[in-house]
């Protein structure tokens, strides 16, 4: 395969596996924001399941990634988890800001929505270049 079909095509399988963690980060923050009504707790439980399904899909997917034992699966996910802190931090303060800021009904599921985008990006390549290597 040339590197070009092989690029696109690994950019395309990315991009449907951050849309399917985005999904699910929104849906868990939308059922958590019926029970209860803090921006924080339905951000925090959706972020959760959106950072367990990634990880999963990009290990074997993506980066075609085989721990070597449960221990080293943890640690890796340890480290997936605190990379995806980081560009954590950038995507909630998108949603925060548009949720503050910005004056319409879906605000902060839009802002979610960008900051999760811009988010996976630099995501993919702090994972390429410190997680799934060895």
């Amino acid at each position: 395969m040339s590197g070009i079909k092989k690029n696109t095509g690994l950019a395309i399988k990315y991009t449907l596996f951050a849309a399917a963690a985005t999904a699910l980060n929104i849906m868990v923050q939308r059922v958590v924001f019926i029970f209860n009504p803090s921006i924080w707790v339905a951000m925090a439980a959706g972020t959760t399941a959106g950072l367990m399904l990634k990880y999963i899909l990009d290990k074997k997917y993506i980066f075609y990634y085989r721990t070597k034992s449960f221990s080293h699966d943890i640690r890796k996910f340890i480290l997936y988890s605190f990379l995806g802190g980081l560009t954590t931090l950038l995507f909630w303060s998108v949603e925060l800001f548009f949720e503050y800021c910005v004056s319409i009904t879906a605000s902060k599921y839009i802002g979610a929505l960008v900051g999760l985008s811009a988010g996976y990006t630099i995501k993919y390549f702090l994972d390429k270049k410190f997680v799934f290597l060895d």
